[in-house]
């Protein structure tokens, strides 16, 4: 990777130096050679076009509309609608009234026999050995006073050799 870079680094300045020599001598070229003011061709002058004069809009007649008539708008019977026919609705005929027939009893269950467990055994539980005491350790006091914080001195302390020199 650092060989990479080196390489074109390399091939970077080498185009920059032969570069820099080309633009130079073309330079010194350009500045050799006098100035001429440079000569523009001529632009030839078009003859003037006359148009012909535009056509006058015709003016159109003015059309006359009659008057309206001035008698008011007859008057519209109001609409009604004709009455509903009054034919009555045939009522529903009534169903007949069924009873079912009551259900059938189950038959009585058979009962079983109480289920007794047997009885406990009678032994004793056996007891844990005890456990030796655990040795005290004190816990760490806490303090319960603030330390005092140091002063600063206001007076800054003078260095023989940096003191001025006495006045007289």
């Amino acid at each position: 990777m650092a060989f990479s870079n080196y390489c074109f680094l390399l091939s970077l300045v080498v185009a920059l130096a032969l570069a820099s020599t080309n633009v130079s001598l073309a330079a010194r070229q350009l500045l050799d050679t006098p100035a001429a003011p440079p000569t523009l061709p001529t632009i030839p002058t078009l003859p003037k076009v006359t148009l012909p004069p535009l056509p006058s809009v015709p003016t159109l007649p003015q059309a006359t509309l009659p008057p309206l008539p001035s008698t008011p708008l007859p008057t519209l019977p109001k609409p009604t609608l004709p009455p509903l026919p009054s034919t009555q609705i045939p009522s529903l005929p009534t169903l007949p009234t069924t009873t079912l027939p009551p259900l059938p009893t189950l038959p009585a269950q058979p009962t079983l026999p109480k289920s007794t467990l047997p009885p406990l055994p009678s032994t004793q539980v056996p007891t844990l050995p005890t456990l030796p005491p655990l040795p005290a350790t004190p816990l760490p006091t806490i303090p319960t006073t603030i330390p005092s914080i140091p002063t600063i001195p206001t007076t800054i302390p003078t260095i023989p050799f940096f003191s001025p020199p006495p006045s007289n």
